[in-house]
């Protein structure tokens, strides 16, 4: 019997997959057999990355695709690229940015700039993709969200609110398209180690608190998001539908 978490015969785009987590995520993906569309504003770099995973995985395995997921036009053009070779069976919504700057400073042109890249991408991504996911009657769509789903920290507001909003989304998508087959969830990581937040894991005092708040006590790695994804993304959770999985270390279980 073949496993319930094989994904082979199975295409997925992962946005913002060129580096850190969204790269973590398709290198899992790949892993359990999915074909992967390595997806990034800047095209080069996605193509970069897609023909190194490709000399590890196999040129059919993976493909790449440059669009801007905030702009309406570019996801439609991109998604329509992306589906003229294949259909989607998975989209994994991963495309972000952070910016740390107190809320009675900060720009509304930057508190946009983020809900745009952190929540309406999403939006935009989703549906587009969507659309052929419910011809079909089949797809999972995972949604990247955050502990900040879940909790708040000083200077980040427009980030907290983009991922609590992200957790509604995901509840809308589930409202209206899980009964045409189409499984949405998300997966809210922790602290993650990765080059954008090397300058954190290197702050002595933020260090120390993320290990003292995270009951494992370790900064997660990128690769612990992708099991969650392979598994939400598989049959092994064919009647989960509208969660939010953290994948945080325990940090928003404890006090």
């Amino acid at each position: 019997m073949s496993s319930p978490f094989d994904l082979t015969g199975r295409r997925a785009l992962v946005t913002g997959s060129s580096r850190g987590i969204g790269l973590a995520i398709a290198r899992s993906l790949l892993g359990a057999g999915a074909q992967v569309v390595i997806h990034g504003r800047n095209a080069e770099a996605a193509e970069t990355t897609a023909a190194a995973l490709a000399s590890e995985f196999g040129a059919g395995a993976v493909s790449s695709a440059g669009f801007d997921v905030t702009d309406e036009a570019s996801v439609l053009e991109g998604v329509a690229g992306v589906e003229a070779v294949g259909p989607v069976d998975i989209l994994v919504n991963n495309a972000g940015l952070q910016h740390r700057e107190p809320m009675l400073e900060v720009s509304v042109q930057d508190w946009e700039r983020v809900i745009r890249t952190d929540l309406t991408s999403a939006f935009l991504v989703g549906r587009t993709v969507a659309r052929g996911m419910i011809g079909r009657g089949a797809g999972a769509i995972v949604n990247i969200c955050s502990v900040q789903t879940d909790l708040a920290r000083p200077t980040i507001g427009a980030y907290t609110a983009a991922k609590h909003g992200l957790r509604g989304l995901t509840r809308a998508m589930t409202a209206e398209w899980s009964g045409s087959g189409v499984r949405v969830n998300g997966v809210a990581p922790g602290y993650i180690r990765t080059e954008l937040t090397q300058a954190l894991v290197d702050d002595p005092a933020f260090n120390a608190w993320v290990l003292g708040r995270t009951p494992i006590g370790r900064w997660g790695e990128p690769e612990d998001i992708g099991g969650a994804v392979v598994w939400l993304s598989s049959d092994a959770s064919r009647f989960v539908t509208g969660q939010v999985v953290f994948v945080d270390g325990g940090m928003t279980a404890v006090v």
